[in-house]
């Protein structure tokens, strides 16, 4: 009698494959035995997993439910099995990670240079998804969020505040003057970064906390951040940014930041992964270096 986890294996190679002889090569098994094992499998479950014909087989809809728990636990315990042995190993071996388009673009990308060059065994996949993911079923190692957690079981570290900023040019302030309040936005030239389609919508705080909408009058909009920022760089009007996109601006005085006291909250960023990853020397190489990276 096959190992259940076995089994479970040759059920998931059996379903990709969708074919039982192409599974047997796979597993270096022959066809019998794989038939045998899906047999002595449902058995196990009392379900039906596949319809087998001469050819080929089809997943019935318990398989197709089942096929997405084998393999979410297949890859927990893969994990699990990799951290143990690697534990006293050097940080090695493929590392996935998923970011938001413009935070992995702007910020993660120019730290991973240094990153490979620092752990030369380590090879990365960087996907930048503006969408939740799901670590285990997309075959992620961690990924980087913005803005509020939902509870999920997932291990969290946070880097930072992403906090937004209106900023402008200290010629561009000194000829139209600096606007004291959001509506003054009206009367200035605004530099606006939005995708495609998207409202071009400054949101910001009163007085009293509440949130209010301007939608500011457009003299450049961009789907690239940096376009935009250069152009404020230059003196062509206010743009609103993320403070790590323009910190070495303000701080050499390219730039000055305007209606502070209309901020809205920062939005937390957390780098979160799963328990079974977290032991992983490769994980572990990343976060502790873009902890010392971080910029917020």
């Amino acid at each position: 009698m096959a190992d259940y986890f076995d089994l479970m294996r040759w059920f998931a190679v059996t379903a990709e494959s969708a074919s039982l002889a192409s599974a047997a090569r796979k597993l270096g098994l022959s066809p019998a035995t794989v038939s045998r094992g899906l047999t002595e499998l449902e058995t196990r479950l009392g379900a039906k997993l596949v319809e087998r014909t001469t050819r080929s087989l089809a997943l019935t809809e318990q398989g197709r439910l089942f096929q997405e728990d084998a393999r979410r636990i297949l890859v927990e315990i893969e994990a699990a099995e990799e951290a143990l042995s690697a534990r006293q190993k050097a940080p090695a071996g493929r590392l996935a990670i998923s970011a938001p388009s413009l935070l992995g673009r702007a910020w993660l990308a120019p730290l991973l240079p240094e990153f490979l060059a620092t752990y030369p065994r380590i090879s990365v996949d960087l996907l930048l998804l503006d969408r939740p993911v799901r670590l285990v079923e997309e075959g992620l190692d961690a990924a980087l969020v913005v803005g509020r957690l939902e509870s999920s079981g997932l291990i969290a570290r946070k880097l930072g505040d992403i906090r937004m900023i209106v900023c402008a040019a200290p010629s561009y302030l000194a000829a139209r003057g600096v606007p004291e309040t959001p509506e003054d936005l009206a009367h200035h030239e605004c530099l606006i970064f939005a995708d495609a389609g998207a409202a071009p919508e400054w949101r910001f705080k009163t007085g009293g906390g509440e949130r209010t909408t301007i939608v500011p009058p457009a003299r450049l909009t961009s789907n690239a951040l940096d376009v935009v920022v250069a152009a404020a760089v230059q003196g062509r009007g206010l743009v609103r940014a993320p403070l790590w996109q323009v910190a070495a601006d303000l701080a050499a005085g390219r730039l000055v930041s305007v209606l502070e006291n209309y901020e809205r909250p920062p939005a937390p960023l957390h780098i979160v992964f799963t328990k079974t990853r977290a032991g992983l020397p490769k994980l572990r190489a990343f976060v502790d270096f873009i902890f010392a990276g971080r910029r917020f």
